[in-house]
């Protein structure tokens, strides 16, 4: 939607396809805002045994060495975009299992959970989501803490040379707001269940 000059501000949270978008000239002024972590979840009973593994490609690892069930998003977002550097990480070819342990659904964070519980399978997710997610049943946090699962997210202005309708004053407005002290206030205000779901950074070169 950047690209094609659908908005005016761009909200991600996978920073090398942020910084390409950029680096194309279709983005101009890259901020981190804040950054949350990433956990791998999975059936409570643990089958694979990867409960407080402090590696999450190790984790990966020893799922598909048990050939377990594990559920990806599969569509390209930011989330899956870690996904598939964690499986790099552990040197395994998740993609080619696909279908058999490796199941994707071209789906969002809340449906990809859910197949997650129907199947009793593990998967990756945002801290934030889980968080929110209501349907949890017999899913719980295997592996979190790895400095590889922390999740950084940045706003980036949408290149007014490259589409000029965009409302380039608008949105440095905001972006000027998302960053600083009242901005950042508001994101660490933020809680789901009591607990604080973002940690802003903005002014830092991110995690």
């Amino acid at each position: 939607m950047a690209d094609g000059g659908d908005g005016g501000v761009d909200r991600v949270h996978q920073r090398e396809w942020g910084r390409a978008f950029v680096a194309d000239g279709y983005e101009v002024r890259r901020c981190e805002r804040m950054d949350n972590g990433f956990v791998i979840v999975g059936p409570a009973a643990d089958p694979v045994r990867v409960r407080g593994q402090g590696s999450a490609p190790e984790a990966l690892r020893m799922i598909a060495g048990k050939r377990h069930p594990f559920v990806s998003r599969g569509d390209d977002s930011g989330t899956h975009k870690k996904e598939m550097s964690l499986w790099k990480a552990a040197s395994v070819d998740a993609r080619a299992a696909s279908g058999a342990w490796y199941r994707e659904t071209g789906s969002g964070m809340g449906a990809t959970l859910n197949t997650a519980v129907a199947m009793g399978a593990y998967t990756l997710t945002d801290r934030a989501t889980w968080l929110k997610f209501q349907n949890k049943d017999g899913l719980a946090i295997m592996v979190e803490g790895d400095a590889r699962l922390i999740n950084q997210y940045g706003v980036i202005l949408v290149n007014p040379a490259k589409h000029p309708h965009v409302k380039a004053r608008e949105g440095r407005i905001f972006i000027d707001w998302l960053t600083g002290a009242e901005g950042q206030r508001a994101i660490a205000s933020y809680r789901i269940d009591g607990q604080q779901a973002f940690f802003p950074n903005a002014g830092q070169d991110g995690k």
